[in-house]
């Protein structure tokens, strides 16, 4: 079946949550934290802003760059093996939707470190952006909704009143078992999202 990836990211991971649509019935086809750090970076990459204050402007530099490298590196190899687990099991995986924040302006890495809260702003773009470039990378039609907005989205998308879509999350949660927290909920409700467009243009 056609299936769409919803993803939540965090500092050093992100949910992921697939969903599809078979016999008119909803259904988790995969539920997994797809990590973005390497365990042993896990201490500075998970804010490679933060583990770069301080150091002199160059090695500064260096440090962000190599955290971003290995972020976007490790979201298209979690990302790909998703693809192959779909692939594997005969899906065709038609959207990856990607839960983003506000958007940055295009700051160098100089002035992302000269104010500490522009720090913090990029290091919550960085793992949403590299979700966003290695779906691209997958050639998988990335699909990105402001988190904030993600039920007004999800509602017109479907067209389907907000209540009625907790409920599905509901029953979807019902249907796999725990965990089934927020980040899977709203991870879901992206896929969701997403997979209804691809239909909408078809």
């Amino acid at each position: 079946m056609k299936i769409a990836f919803g993803l939540k990211a965090h500092s050093g991971w992100a949910a992921l949550v697939a969903v599809g649509e078979s016999d008119g019935q909803l259904r988790v086809l995969d539920r997994r934290r797809l990590e973005l750090v390497e365990p042993a970076d896990a201490s500075w990459a998970k804010q490679p802003y933060h583990a770069a204050e301080g150091l002199d402007a160059s090695e500064a530099r260096k440090v962000v760059e190599r955290g971003v490298e290995a972020s976007c590196r490790l979201a298209l190899q979690e990302l790909n093996g998703s693809v192959k687990r779909a692939d594997d099991a005969g899906h065709q995986v038609a959207a990856c939707a990607v839960l983003i924040g506000e958007p940055m302006p295009d700051w160098t890495i100089d002035e992302i470190l000269a104010v500490h809260f522009r720090m913090h702003k990029a290091e919550g773009v960085l793992f949403r952006e590299a979700l966003v470039q290695a779906a691209d990378a997958c050639q998988i039609k990335a699909v990105q909704i402001p988190e904030k907005l993600l039920k007004k989205h999800a509602e017109r998308a479907l067209a389907t009143p907000a209540s009625a879509l907790m409920d599905q999350l509901a029953s979807l949660g019902r249907s796999v078992g725990p965990p089934w927290g927020k980040d899977q909920k709203e991870a879901a409700l992206a896929a969701l999202t997403a997979l209804s467009a691809c239909r909408a243009v078809q």
